[in-house]
C-alpha cells in the first residue's frame, strides 16, 4: 500500500489558484538518496516564477515547490553511509550530475544538469522529501528549524556573488539592492563580515531601519527617483565599488550609474523584469565590470554554513505559516511585504 503525506502541489502554470493542499504519495528514494521528514521549508521568489512558468522549464504536474528545507532523516538509501535515520539536517537546494567537467572542477552550479529542488525537482512544500545524501549537512543546534530552512539558498547565492564573483575586499563600499529580500539580508551581513562599508537600498523606511540593524552603514530609499544621486553623495561623489543586484530592469540603469570607476556590478535575478537599458558609454568610459552569478558551488555552501554555525551570519525569518497556508505566504512575498524569509511548517 502506497504511503501518503500532505503536500502543496502545483497543478499547472498560472497563478496561486493552481496550488492544492492535498494528499500525495510519499517519495520513493534512490540508492544515493535519503527521505527526510520536513520540519520547515522556506519560500523564494523562484517559487513564484515556477508557478508563473519560465521559458524552457518543463514540469511534470502535479509538482511540489520549495527550494529550501530542513528536517530529520527518516530513511536512507543502500549506498548512503554518512547519515542515518534520526539525523537533523539542512539541505543544499541544488545538485549537479557529479561527473561532468564542471562538477569535477568544483563548479557544480555551472553543470548543464544542475537542478534545484522545488524547481526542476520536487521540493519541500510537503511533509516528506527525497534528496541526494551529499546535499546534507548537520543542523547546528543553536539554529532553529525555521532559521535552518531559511539560510541555504540566499546565503550561498549572496556568498558566491560577493566572494566568488565580485571579489569584494575590506575597505570597499558595497551597495546592496532589495535589502529586505533574502539575498539582500544575506549580502548585507556578508559584506559587513568582509570588512566593507555597506549601503543598503530598499523601498520602505521600515525595511531600511532593519537593514541598519544587520550591519548597513547607510541606507537609501529607491522609491525616490534620485536615489542614484543619493548613493553618490554618500560616497563623496565617487560611487560604490560593488553593487549586489537582483531587482532587474526597474533599477538596473541606476545601479550602473552608482558605480565608481572600475566598479563591479553582480546580478543574480530579474524580479522586476528581464530587460535592462543603460548607457553603454558608462561601461567603457568608467572601466566597469558586469558579472552574472547563479547559485554557488557545494564547496561554497559548506563554507557559508561554517559562518552560520558560529553565528557570524544569521538567518532572518519574517513569518512562519502552516503548510496549508502556502498560498497566503506566497501572496505576502508577491506583494513584497516581508523583511526576511517566509517559512512553511508542515504539520
Amino acid at each position: 500500500m502506497t504511503k501518503t503525506m500532505k503536500a502543496v502541489r502545483l497543478h499547472g502554470h498560472g497563478g496561486l489558484d493552481q496550488l492544492r493542499y492535498e494528499d500525495a504519495p510519499v517519495p520513493q528514494i534512490g540508492a544515493d538518496e535519503v527521505l527526510i521528514k520536513v520540519k520547515a521549508t522556506a519560500l523564494n521568489h523562484l517559487d513564484l516564477w515556477t508557478i508563473k512558468g519560465v521559458p524552457g522549464l518543463k514540469l511534470e504536474f502535479p509538482h511540489i515547490l520549495g527550494n529550501d528545507m530542513a528536517g530529520v532523516v527518516e530513511e536512507v538509501g543502500e549506498l548512503v553511509e554518512h547519515v542515518q535515520p534520526g539525523d537533523e539536517v539542512v539541505v543544499a537546494p541544488g545538485r549537479g550530475c557529479g561527473h561532468c567537467a564542471e562538477c569535477a572542477a568544483g563548479r557544480d552550479n555551472l553543470c548543464s544538469e544542475y537542478w534545484l529542488y522545488g524547481y526542476q525537482l520536487n521540493g519541500g512544500f510537503a511533509q516528506y522529501a527525497a534528496v541526494r545524501a551529499d546535499n546534507l549537512l548537520p543542523r547546528p543546534q543553536q539554529i532553529d528549524w525555521p532559521e535552518a530552512a531559511s539560510a541555504s539558498l540566499v546565503f550561498l547565492t549572496a556568498w558566491h556573488m560577493l566572494v566568488g564573483r565580485a571579489g569584494l575586499r575590506p575597505g570597499e563600499t558595497c551597495l546592496v539592492m532589495a535589502a529586505g529580500s533574502g539575498v539582500g539580508i544575506a549580502a548585507i551581513q556578508i559584506a559587513a563580515l568582509l570588512g566593507a562599508r555597506v549601503i543598503a537600498a530598499a523601498g520602505s523606511d521600515a525595511k531600511l531601519e532593519k537593514a541598519k540593524s544587520l550591519g548597513a552603514d547607510s541606507v537609501v530609499n529607491y522609491t525616490d527617483p534620485e536615489w542614484p544621486r543619493r548613493v553618490r553623495q554618500l560616497t563623496g561623489k565617487r560611487g560604490v565599488d560593488v553593487v549586489v543586484e537582483n531587482t532587474g530592469e526597474d533599477y538596473f540603469a541606476g545601479c550602473v550609474g552608482a558605480l565608481a570607476k572600475s566598479g563591479r556590478l553582480v546580478t543574480c535575478g530579474a524580479t522586476s523584469g528581464p530587460m535592462a537599458n543603460f548607457d553603454i558609454r558608462l561601461l567603457f568610459a568608467k572601466h566597469l565590470t558586469l558579472y552574472g552569478s547563479y547559485m554557488s558551488s557545494k564547496a561554497e555552501w559548506h563554507e557559508v554554513w561554517r559562518f552560520l554555525a558560529t553565528g557570524k551570519l544569521k538567518p532572518v525569518v519574517d513569518r512562519t505559516f502552516p503548510l496549508a497556508e502556502a498560498p497566503a505566504a506566497l501572496e505576502r512575498m508577491q506583494k513584497r511585504e516581508q523583511f526576511g524569509k517566509l517559512v512553511l511548517l508542515p504539520e
